[in-house]
């Protein structure tokens, strides 16, 4: 990769500003002085510096984030703050998106990154990875829902869900409950519970595929993916 293009990547300026950083010699590779914006860098090998601190190249950037309410899952908006708001700009350089969406009132967990072919294999219809989301029902959850959300529910437009693992955790007027589902339509979980005249007052994301939110982020924090978290993402399998 050209050094410009590798230092640009990594948020040190426009390809301008990189020019200059390299005129002023500020930049090394393996402790010889590079100038020429053109010089091509083996991101693997080479030890690149800049004022003396060595820097590492990296093409993907993978985010967990505990989305808040009030914030809506794109990259930009005209009038809502964004979960890439939230980022901090050395993160934000990577120009990362959400993996799939939750609604602008869902909390939970929510995957941000630039790796394109990692969201399309999560996200395609084809491959049922299923999510799991905490729930607070307005009104009391039953056994016959459970039944009805194993078979599958039709939902407001004629459409019919797969099936739906539904645990109740506390039935009663007001009800918490476990729900697992292999799709991601639009607002889905809500109108599952509408289907069988039930309202949903509160919602989290708890997990996707082989991710799980992590209980240590507060609403709105985020962090990077270990290499566990990673690899169990990459050779996932439903």
């Amino acid at each position: 990769m050209r050094i410009d293009k590798m230092l640009s990547n990594l948020g040190f300026g426009s390809r301008k500003e990189v020019k200059k950083l390299l005129k002023d010699g500020a930049v090394q590779v393996n402790e010889e002085l590079v100038k020429d914006p053109k010089y091509h860098v083996d991101t693997d090998q080479d030890v690149v510096t800049v004022h003396g601190e060595e820097i590492q190249y990296r093409e993907f950037i993978y985010l967990m984030m505990n989305k808040p309410p009030g914030v809506i899952s794109a990259t930009e908006d005209d009038r809502d703050q964004t979960v890439i708001d939230l980022l901090e700009l050395e993160d934000r350089i990577f120009e990362p998106f959400p993996v799939g969406r939750l609604d602008k009132d869902t909390e939970g967990l929510l995957l941000i990154t630039n790796d394109g072919q990692l969201a399309h294999k999560l996200l395609s219809p084809k491959k049922h990875v299923p999510k799991t989301y905490f729930a607070v029902i307005d009104g009391e959850v039953t056994e016959e829902d459970i039944q009805a959300f194993k078979r599958g529910v039709v939902l407001d437009d004629g459409y019919e869900t797969k099936p739906g693992e539904l645990v109740i955790l506390k039935s009663g007027i007001r009800s918490d409950i476990e729900l697992t589902i292999t799709e991601g339509k639009f607002h889905q979980v809500k109108r599952m519970f509408q289907a069988v005249g039930k309202r949903v007052v509160y919602l989290q994301r708890l997990t996707m595929g082989p991710l799980a939110l992590d209980e240590t982020l507060e609403l709105g924090e985020y962090r990077e993916l270990t290499e566990e978290e990673i690899d169990a993402l990459m050779g996932y399998q439903v």
